[in-house]
């Protein structure tokens, strides 16, 4: 299965509103990042071991650990979660800056430093959520 199917399937699965929600974000996030590279993370490590929710990721960037080792990696993330949906936005160095510029202008989202989390679309305003995710690539330095 390649990673088109496997993104239409993670969303299929999901039960309505939030089905509905992801697919519109998932369309939101390609109009900002047209030719972006797509990703599917099942949420399971080597082991098969459930480590994490399943997550849509959008680009490409490195990852520069402290040994020095270099990992490719996705730059934005979309994921379901129990309360809701969380949109990454990988790369940026001001973990305040998401809170401090899009927090009281998305809506009733919450805001860390990379992660923008909210229960339904609705109660978001999807454009500036779209802003952030433009910044967010900008920021990383990384081209689409």
């Amino acid at each position: 299965m390649n990673v088109q199917e496997q993104i239409k399937d993670y969303i299929n699965s999901q039960p309505q509103p939030k089905r509905s929600d992801m697919q519109e974000l998932h369309q939101a996030i390609l109009k900002v990042m047209p030719a972006c590279k797509l990703w599917f993370l099942d949420g399971k490590d080597s082991n098969g071991k459930t480590v994490s929710n399943p997550n849509i990721g959008y680009g490409s960037r490195n990852i520069k650990y402290a040994d020095g080792t270099i990992k490719e990696f996705y730059q934005i993330g979309l994921s379901a979660n129990k309360m809701g949906i969380s949109v990454y936005i990988l790369g940026i160095k001001d973990k305040t800056y998401l809170t401090k510029t899009f927090g009281k202008k998305l809506g009733k989202a919450g805001v860390t430093g990379y992660c923008i989390r909210f229960k339904m679309l609705k109660e978001i305003n999807i454009d500036v959520l779209e802003e952030a995710i433009r910044y967010g690539v900008k920021a990383s330095g990384v081209a689409e």
